[in-house]
């Protein structure tokens, strides 16, 4: 990294914790971001086991207020915002009008006119603007919200005990969000992650963010970096934007259907709807490989690619995620796959590849 690429990153209120702990710090989607502190493996097993920490103060967050907040979100994401209570979280994409996904996001809605969007590090600048040209014509206003807000993700079976012990309440149940004191600071705490454990997210003041850090650290949140978010996710097989999920492809295609509800007219619904009604031409698959790790970029014998691909430390087995012809999605498929010049084998699996011993169901 040149140093005026480092001058240029961004940073977030916790970088001095990083460089304290002696995490790797590389650049990520324009920020200077953990990638890992101790091991891979070690960070991704003490979310499976206990509980991990992730700095994700590098998402981005739009805020919509007014009276037509929910006809505005309704008409820009796939699903059903109506269906979202105050206090409420849903999950949704961002289409084109020709179905492609332009980014997968979470809202919350804050107050019956108020809602947050938490948006991808990546795509923050143009999904705000995409915000920006579609608000013509409704009574709302739009606001990047993101200097104001430090995210942290608390994932694993203790997460949610951690985080009570430094609450004025016991955190919100999953997919609901509430504001609390945390570590004596107001913070909004949500019932959602990106790792298939129970757990919760913080948005916090900046300026609070080191003081709740060294407070679950203390309390035995195990410091986790982009690596292991990365190998957790994929384990439950949650979609990563740029990988999995691009502007040539649409929901369809990549199993989201569910967070679609194309009568709400969304824009991209007519694209979507078509899809669905024909079937896709292809789909997006999870896979375990006989041996070797594929990733993204890897060609798919017969057609397709691998998307996302890596060693699951929880399994012990190269995994990952590849769109193939969907004659050639059915669990139990087998695949060959280009890795560098050699032929490698997998079978296409169910996702999630990983299931929590204690509680089989997956939520997506």
């Amino acid at each position: 990294m040149t140093a005026a690429e480092e001058t240029a990153l961004r940073r977030t209120p916790l970088l001095e914790r990083h460089r304290a702990a002696n995490a790797k710090l590389v650049p990520f989607a324009g920020w200077e971001m953990p990638v890992q502190y101790t091991s891979v493996k070690d960070e991704h097993l003490a979310v499976r086991t206990t509980a991990g920490v992730f700095d994700v103060s590098h998402m981005g967050e739009i805020e919509v207020t007014g009276p037509d907040a929910a006809a505005f979100l309704q008409r820009l994401v796939t699903n059903d915002v109506t269906k979202v209570a105050v206090g409420g979280a849903q999950y949704a994409l961002l289409c084109r009008e020709d179905g492609g996904v332009l980014d997968d996001l979470f809202n919350y809605r804050l107050e019956p006119d108020r809602w947050l969007t938490i948006t991808n590090a990546a795509n923050h600048a143009q999904d705000l603007a995409w915000f920006q040209r579609h608000a013509a014509g409704f009574d709302v206003t739009v606001t990047d919200r993101s200097d104001d807000y430090a995210m942290l993700a608390v994932q694993g079976p203790l997460a949610r005990e951690l985080v009570g012990a430094i609450c004025d309440g016991a955190p919100p149940a999953r997919m609901t969000v509430a504001e609390r004191r945390v570590a004596g600071g107001v913070a909004l705490v949500c019932g959602t992650g990106y790792t298939g454990e129970d757990g919760v997210e913080l948005l916090l003041e900046p300026a609070h963010a080191p003081r709740v850090w060294d407070e679950l650290v203390r309390r035995g949140a195990r410091p986790a970096g982009l690596a292991a978010r990365d190998t957790l996710r994929l384990e439950v097989g949650f979609h990563l934007y740029g990988n999995d999920l691009m502007a040539s492809r649409g929901p369809i295609e990549a199993g989201l259907g569910w967070a679609c509800k194309e009568d709400t007219g969304f824009i991209g619904a007519d694209a979507v709807r078509a899809v669905r009604e024909a079937g896709p031409a292809e789909k997006l698959v999870a896979f375990v490989m006989d041996s070797g790790i594929a990733r993204q970029g890897n060609p798919i014998v017969g057609g397709g690619e691998v998307t996302s691909g890596t060693m699951s430390p929880s399994l012990g087995v190269g995994i990952g995620m590849g769109y193939v012809p969907a004659d050639r999605a059915a669990e139990g498929t087998r695949l060959e796959i280009d890795v560098r010049g050699r032929t490698r084998q997998a079978t296409v699996r169910p996702r999630p590849l990983y299931r929590r011993p204690e509680n089989k169901e997956h939520h997506g």
